[in-house]
């Protein structure tokens, strides 16, 4: 009999699905990152790989060999990126409560000690085009979505508990 450890020793689980949401900024971002993989990035590879070819031996040929890795990194994005922007809603009108944080709003907390921190809560295909980008999924973002004014936000790291207060929100740039 084979273990089931043997059998499943490469099953990876799928990873958990992200939140469908981007703003109106993030899908011009990811539409440009698209075009330029597809338009400029992938043709230059290409040519590269093409002329490496020619020259020969390709087993030995490290140009060709990283060329083609390159294409297939290329060719990974690009499928990804199509297929998140088919399947993925953009959010362009703040929702009717703009007194309490949901997609897209810009928030203020302050933490115990007085400071304050500005962010705005995004998808996740682009909380990191910016420093003040909170993904929606992330543990702040969790803990301060459906939030209003003087709420506390709490949540958990790897090394504490962190506790905020709600002191802002805003569908426009703070």
């Amino acid at each position: 009999m084979v273990s089931k450890e043997r059998l499943m020793g490469r099953y990876r689980p799928p990873p958990e699905e992200s939140s469908k949401y981007i703003t109106p900024e993030g899908e011009v971002v990811l539409r440009e990152e698209l075009d330029f993989l597809w338009r400029t990035k992938r043709p230059e590879v290409t040519h590269a790989v093409a002329e490496a070819a020619a020259q020969g031996d390709r087993s030995e040929n490290a140009e060709y060999i990283y060329g083609k890795k390159q294409l297939g990194e290329i060719d990974r994005r690009i499928r990804y990126l199509r297929k998140r922007l088919d399947g993925i809603r953009i959010v362009a009108q703040a929702p009717r409560a703009t007194e309490t944080v949901h997609f897209g709003a810009w928030f203020e907390l302050r933490d115990s000690q007085g400071q304050l921190k500005v962010f705005r809560l995004v998808g996740p295909d682009e909380f990191d085009f910016a420093a003040e980008n909170i993904s929606m999924d992330s543990p702040l973002g969790l803990a301060v979505m459906g939030k209003s004014l003087k709420d506390e936000v709490v949540f958990d790291t790897p090394d504490s508990q962190v506790r905020y207060t709600l002191v802002r929100v805003s569908y426009e740039k703070l």
